[in-house]
């Protein structure tokens, strides 16, 4: 059989970016229709240009002045060192000159720097996505102001793959711990889906991540997946690919394990419940029928594996097993085909 377990998740997307703005201005244009799938580097918003190419263009000025003025220094320090090797200029005044070059070298500098400033300014009222994903509702639209206090204009959220996270108990982990580290921990345990509509995901996914810390409200461990979103064939909805998962979606996790393994197996009708836990009726030698409380895995409707309690060849009551006694004598026969697959 295969190991399977059962927990409550999310589904979350990898990277999820928040577009803002950098500068102030006024929104020019919005070029993505809401709900499409963009592409890194997309063009989204364009922000009102004119005052911050000003910008650029004045700083741009202001370096050739600088330059020019770097220029001019250059020369007079030459003229000064060439008087004063000619005997005819003093030492006092290459100083001078050369503190004056040393200055105009620094504006050139700083203006340079600034234009460099006016550049990324300008670049800004650029707004492009920085991801691939499905971008969100504008809460801005054109002809507003907007600026770095403005908060969200949309959001774009990454679509394949996709996280599922979901947390376990603790015991529940550790048992799981100790059962997968020998086969190959995170690659011996595969990740299937159930869909809030009941259907199973068609794709499998693969344990990634693990937390550092116990969540202390909960005593649970949070564990996390990945798992493949394709597009749905040729399936779109106005124009836009159409996937099965959606972040922030509720769905139900089914932990594998990737290879079945042997257990031993018993008929679901042997099972039997009360405050303390499962438990069978084994029937000894003697044909005396003893409790023993069993730890019960996987189960199917038909059938119940069992992880602890009993051992190979042991014989359990199927039939009859609601007037069965602990400790009270039977009379054992093998149980009927028809009962077998009832």
């Amino acid at each position: 059989m295969t190991d399977s377990y059962e927990f409550n998740g999310r589904i979350q997307a990898i990277n999820s970016v928040n577009i803002v703005a950098r500068v102030s201005a006024f929104l020019d244009q919005q070029l993505f229709t809401e709900g499409i799938d963009v592409k890194k580097g997309d063009l989204l918003y364009v922000l009102e240009r004119p005052p911050y190419q000003a910008t650029v263009d004045v700083q741009k000025a202001a370096v050739a002045q600088a330059k020019a003025q770097l220029e001019n220094g250059n020369i007079e320090l030459w003229r000064k060192r060439d008087l004063v090797q000619k005997n005819a200029g003093t030492q006092q005044a290459v100083d001078t000159a050369l503190a004056t070059q040393r200055t105009q070298t620094a504006q050139v500098q700083a203006a340079e720097a600034q234009l460099e400033s006016a550049t990324i300014n300008l670049d800004y009222t650029e707004i492009r996505s920085p991801i691939d994903g499905r971008i969100g509702r504008t809460s801005v639209t054109i002809g507003n102001v907007v600026s770095p206090a403005s908060g969200t204009l949309t959001t774009v959220v990454s679509q394949d793959p996709m996280y599922v996270v979901f947390p376990v108990p603790t015991r529940r982990a550790i048992e799981l711990r100790e059962e997968y580290a020998k086969v190959g921990g995170f690659d011996a345990v595969k990740i299937r889906l159930r869909l809030p509509d009941g259907r199973i995901y068609a794709q499998t996914g693969k344990l990634d991540f693990i937390n550092n810390a116990i969540a202390q409200d909960t005593d649970t461990l949070t564990v996390r997946g990945v798992i493949p979103n394709p597009v749905l064939g040729a399936e779109t909805a106005g124009g836009v690919n159409l996937r099965e998962l959606i972040a922030d979606e509720f769905v139900t996790v089914l932990l594998e394990s990737v290879k079945p393994k042997e257990v031993i197996a018993i008929p679901r009708a042997a099972i039997l419940t009360d405050q303390e836990g499962s438990y069978v009726y084994v029937v000894d030698d003697h044909n005396i029928a003893r409790q023993r409380r069993v730890r019960v895995g996987q189960m199917t409707p038909e059938t119940a594996a069992i992880v602890e309690g009993l051992k190979e060849g042991e014989q359990v009551i199927v039939e009859g097993v609601q007037r069965a006694r602990p400790n009270a004598p039977v009379t054992p026969a093998p149980v009927s085909t028809v009962a077998s697959r009832s």
